[in-house]
C-alpha cells in the first residue's frame, strides 16, 4: 500500500459555505460555553430560584423544534 496522502476533493462554493458557517455557529456555541463556565468559577454556582428547571427548557426546545417541522397535510 502506498504511503502518499489522498489528493483532496474540493468542494462546491455553496458547500464550502454551509461548512463554514456551521464552523461559526459551533464556535459561538463553544464561546457561550465557555463564558458560562468561566462566570461559574468566578462567582460559584447562581442560586435555584435564578435558574429554569430542565423540564421547562426541554419542552421550549421541543416546541422550538416543533414550529420548525414542517406540518403533514
Amino acid at each position: 500500500m502506498s504511503q502518499e496522502p489522498s489528493a483532496r476533493q474540493p468542494l462546491e462554493p455553496a458547500s464550502a459555505d454551509a461548512v463554514r458557517a456551521y464552523a461559526a455557529r459551533t464556535r459561538a456555541d463553544a464561546d457561550r460555553f465557555a463564558s458560562a463556565l468561566e462566570d461559574i468559577a468566578a462567582n460559584g454556582l447562581p442560586a435555584v430560584e435564578e435558574c429554569t428547571p430542565w423540564e421547562e427548557l426541554r419542552e421550549a426546545h421541543l416546541a422550538r423544534l416543533a414550529a420548525q417541522r414542517p406540518a403533514v397535510a
